[in-house]
């Protein structure tokens, strides 16, 4: 025993009760430990919601739980609360997640999974924190190159969601006014940081697909494509045309609604390679401010594919196909049916292409994507425009090609004189110079692209120099012109001979 006379140490004089806390912490800090080494990692986050609820039975707060996904679709609460907290993080925040996306000016500040965020609304505070929980996906079969299956896998998928916690005296105040804030000023912030993306299919090798939905089967990368209707190669009148039928969709919401149709627009650009069909998607991109998605028909394995890839694209967007006569076999069934007529069926070989089949294709069939542009799943988002292009349109199926699936053809056609003055002005910075009348006298005559025209452009910075460089092309595709011309006339001559011997 200490004398009476001497003072006990600092830590004699510790209330018991704090001395029991602390022992009481630190017990619970050693089967914390031990849990995480013997109890296996899927059980622990189990345990962990079971201990909490167990617990809420004694509190008084309220746990309200916004997960990433309802259903199929993505959850808006959870992305706007996403945008939201990167806003509130405060320093008394321990760790959370910072990234800065390539040609983009502003750092991205986001919540790091479970940890916990205090967020106050008329003076009251509501506790966030975001859980991450892998969950097992579908069971699919890895294909190879022929489309023969040699093996299986089962695909993960992480499951998010936002936990709130708050006094249950206030719950009614955070459903009805807390909540629709966050969805509101969310929106202010993502028109703010707004940047254009062209989003294409994610494909992880050998895992036989995309997955689904909730298996974010999109990347994307930032939009820069200058191109804009007040620089794109096209007639005046063509380029009106088409801003007023953009502004007049992007209006007619109620609309469509009101008529009981779904809210997209179908178009379709045909014509030859170089005319400037992926330009026009970009201007059409630019002046609406939509993001791009970038659909690879070949890439997806089968039908129901298809509608989960729609389902996961975002409202105010453009859906591109391009080639869609290469991508999959989508040839006009009457005139295939009509090659077919007459051919015994054992003379057929199915592994040929060009009598509609081809092993190696995907797995979408017409009714798929029939359905996918029109069907009842096309009703699956708002304010949605789907492009086709290709090269020959009168390789396509009618039932593609009718109202409501394609509603308007823009022909993409040869360079016209004034879309050799647009490409003047683009290239040279010119609006006048006195060789434009003989350019424009021959364009009138040759079938020249809008790309073969700016890459001559592009040869010379001197206007003179440039323009005649075009004026020699012209000339060279006359000559190239009346050359086929004579040998189709023979060939022509000689079939006419051997027609009339027979």
């Amino acid at each position: 025993m200490l004398p009476k006379t001497q003072k006990p140490p600092p830590h004699a004089r510790i209330p018991p009760i704090l001395s029991a806390a602390a022992s009481a912490a630190a017990t619970a800090m050693v089967l914390r430990s031990l849990a995480k080494d013997l109890i296996p990692r899927e059980l622990q986050h189990d345990l962990f919601l079971r201990l909490r609820r167990f617990l809420s039975r004694f509190s008084s707060e309220l746990t309200l739980t916004v997960d990433e996904y309802d259903g199929l679709y993505p959850n808006a609460l959870f992305q706007a609360a996403e945008t939201y907290l990167g806003t509130v993080i405060t320093p008394d925040t321990k760790r959370f997640r910072a990234s800065k996306p390539e040609r983009e000016k502003r750092i991205k500040v986001s919540v790091e999974k479970d940890e916990e965020l205090t967020d106050w609304f008329g003076g009251v505070p509501i506790k966030w924190r975001l859980f991450c929980k892998d969950t097992p996906g579908k069971y699919v079969a890895n294909p190879d190159s022929l489309g023969y299956e040699y093996g299986a896998t089962t695909l993960k998928s992480e499951s998010r969601f936002f936990e709130l916690v708050f006094h249950k005296k206030i719950k009614d105040k955070v459903i009805n006014e807390y909540l629709p804030y966050i969805l509101e000023k969310s929106k202010i912030l993502k028109e703010e940081q707004r940047t254009l993306k062209l989003w294409t299919l994610k494909i992880e090798r050998g895992m036989g697909g995309l997955g689904g939905p909730r298996s974010k089967p999109w990347q994307s990368v930032n939009l820069d494509h200058p191109s804009t209707f007040d620089t794109l190669a096209m007639e005046l009148d063509a380029k009106e045309n088409i801003m007023a039928d953009l502004q007049r969709f992007v209006k007619r919401k109620e609309f469509y609604r009101r008529v009981g149709k779904a809210w997209k627009r179908g178009y379709l650009l045909y014509g030859p390679p170089g005319t400037g069909k992926s330009s026009l998607i970009a201007a059409m991109a630019n002046y609406l401010n939509f993001d791009v998605y970038d659909l690879e028909l070949t890439a997806t394995w089968s039908n129901s594919e298809l509608r989960n890839l729609l389902i996961s694209t975002a409202n105010q967007s453009i859906l591109v196909v391009e080639d869609i006569d290469c991508s999959i076999e989508l040839q006009d069934r009457f005139k295939a049916a009509k090659k077919l007529v007459g051919k015994p069926l054992v003379a057929m070989d199915l592994r040929q292409p060009d009598q509609g089949y081809d092993c190696r294709s995907s797995g979408v069939t017409l009714s798929g994507l029939l359905n996918f542009i029109d069907g009842l799943w096309s009703s699956c988002g708002d304010e949605r425009i789907i492009i086709f292009t290709t090269n020959h349109k009168e390789r396509l199926d009618p039932a593609l090609l009718r109202p409501g699936r394609m509603d308007v053809h823009i022909h993409m056609s040869y360079c016209t004189p004034c879309g050799f003055r647009m490409l003047a002005q683009n290239y040279l910075e010119i609006s006048e110079h006195p060789l434009f009348t003989e350019i424009e006298r021959l364009l009138k005559m040759k079938k020249v692209t809008p790309a073969e025209v700016g890459e001559q452009l592009l040869k010379n910075e001197e206007a003179e120099s440039a323009l005649r460089g075009l004026i020699e092309l012209l000339e060279e595709k006359e000559v190239e012109e009346v050359k086929a011309g004579q040998v189709e006339q023979k060939e022509s001559g000689s079939e006419g001979v051997t027609e009339l011997e027979n």
